[in-house]
């Protein structure tokens, strides 16, 4: 029976196959768009507009090839590629890397198909132009599914463009899965109730302002009632399997939909694969590895990359020591003793950025803003800090004798926080294991708050990337870098 009245508010609803209709549409429209002005402007740049440019004879048997056709073909070709490889399903456009992958998969296999066809047939298409339009066309599509994906995003949060969530569970479960959709709106999955077992408390569920219902069973009614279009099943002791199959048969095909949520938090998509056995969709999860050829791959990616970093940085690197050393007395660079991969201590490069002998004054300071004892220890708008150091600290320039770090091996371009030992000490559980990697002169924890995170929101964003860690992930995580240097949160 259902024992709460959802407010009037939510019963107002824009249908799923309504607003991804609609999404897809746009999104097409922007992907012809795309293509239209690089295959179109790349035969234009190769080819120029003379005659011969345009029609020639291409195959032995010299049939006329017009390059305009061949254009229109390859846009008309690349569009279907990018629809059967459903990059424009709205479970894929907005988050995640299925999205991005789906594009590069579909565009990949498009110029296969193109370079067969022209094999077989004996068509001597220009080299130039067909190398240039497939990877240039490649690029802008991921630029303008990035943009898609910056402006869904602001929808999102603003209610717009999103499934309509009804939990069905226990209620520590459905509480879980609340507050990680709640933590990324940008995923377009809201909220909107809970179907708990009869006499289970809903305390942790009114914390979060989620509206609870009791009864599991009554699930497919409260759905109709919100105006619900998803409805997650967090948890499976309380829905049996002829449950399940009741509650999706209910369903109405195409407009609302049934997702299982697995007991796994924090696991990256690519270690997850459904495979059907015997009938049962056996959810299998790779562990994670961390030696062979994936370190090896990690590790050259951090000599190459600071490599080239410090050589093209070296006169930025040679005028920040000469400001530093101006600035006030003492040595350019500081060297502060971090725990690093297995547990191996070792010196952190920085450039100077405070007063000689600061230490000192730490405990102090801590004490007099009340965080003393506490992890991810930083002082607020620090006394100890010179003009030059805020400046060099505003930036994270301070932070770039660490590419020195990572040539020789103590840390890595991209990894978890380093931490010092006393924070060490205080590890619990399974933190241990984001030792397993050297740490980072920057990771999640840089790009997702820097120093406003807490120590339990740092030591999950680690324990994240240690588990799921990838080179694509690594790339990622440096181009985001860069919006995190040059905006405001977290940096003091």
């Amino acid at each position: 029976m259902v024992t709460a009245v959802a407010p009037s508010y939510l019963l107002t609803r824009v249908p799923t196959s309504t607003w991804s209709a609609k999404l897809a549409r746009r999104v097409a429209l922007t992907d012809a768009l795309v293509l239209v002005w690089v295959v179109f402007g790349v035969q234009l740049a190769w080819l120029g507009l003379d005659q011969s440019a345009l029609g020639f004879s291409g195959s032995r048997n010299d049939i006329e090839i017009s390059y305009m056709m061949v254009s229109l073909v390859i846009i008309a070709g690349w569009m279907v590629a990018l629809q059967l490889f459903d990059t424009r399903e709205h479970r894929n456009l907005g988050v995640g890397t299925q999205e991005y992958r789906g594009v590069a998969d579909a565009s990949i296999r498009w110029f296969g198909v193109v370079a067969i066809v022209a094999f077989l047939l004996k068509v001597d298409l220009a080299r130039g132009y067909i190398l240039i339009a497939f990877p240039l066309g490649l690029s802008v599509l991921v630029f303008s599914r990035w943009l898609w994906r910056q402006w869904l995003g602001v929808q999102r949060r603003q209610g717009r463009f999103v499934s309509r969530v009804l939990l069905v569970g226990s209620t520590d479960s459905a509480v879980t899965i609340a507050r990680e959709l709640k933590r990324h709106p940008e995923a377009g999955y809201r909220v909107i109730g809970a179907c708990v077992p009869t006499g289970a408390s809903t305390g942790g569920l009114a914390a979060i302002n989620v509206p609870s219902f009791r009864g599991v069973s009554s699930a497919l009614a409260v759905m109709r009632d919100l105006g619900a279009d998803t409805v997650v099943i967090t948890s499976a002791d309380e829905l049996g399997p002829e449950q399940v199959k009741q509650l999706s048969w209910g369903l109405t095909p195409g407009a609302e939909h049934l997702v299982v949520a697995p007991s796994l938090i924090d696991i990256g998509g690519p270690r997850i694969h459904t495979r059907p056995v015997a009938g049962l969709p056996l959810i299998h999860v790779e562990t994670p590895k961390f030696e062979g050829r994936k370190l090896l791959a990690k590790r050259a990616f951090d000599v190459l990359g600071s490599a080239i970093l410090v050589a093209v940085l070296s006169p930025v690197l040679l005028v920040i020591a000469a400001l530093v050393k101006a600035s006030s007395r003492g040595p350019v660079l500081y060297k502060q003793e971090r725990i690093g991969r297995n547990g191996q201590p070792f010196k952190m490069l920085k450039f100077r950025s405070m007063v000689p002998n600061a230490d000192r004054e730490l405990p102090q300071l801590l004490a007099e803003q009340g965080t003393d004892g506490q992890p991810l220890f930083k002082v607020k708008n620090d006394p100890r800090i010179t003009p030059v150091g805020r400046v060099l600290r505003r930036y994270s320039l301070d932070e770039l004798p660490q590419l020195l770090n990572v040539l020789n091996g103590s840390m890595s371009l991209i990894g978890p926080r380093p931490q010092v030992a006393a924070e060490v000490a205080l590890y619990s559980g399974g933190a241990h294991r984001r030792l397993l990697l050297p740490p980072g002169m920057t990771g999640l924890w840089q790009v997702s708050g820097r120093s406003n995170l807490s120590w339990e929101d740092a030591i999950r964003l680690d324990l994240y990337y240690v588990e799921n860690w990838s080179m694509i992930g690594d790339v990622v995580i440096l181009w985001r870098t860069a919006r995190a240097v040059f905006g405001t949160d977290g940096a003091y």
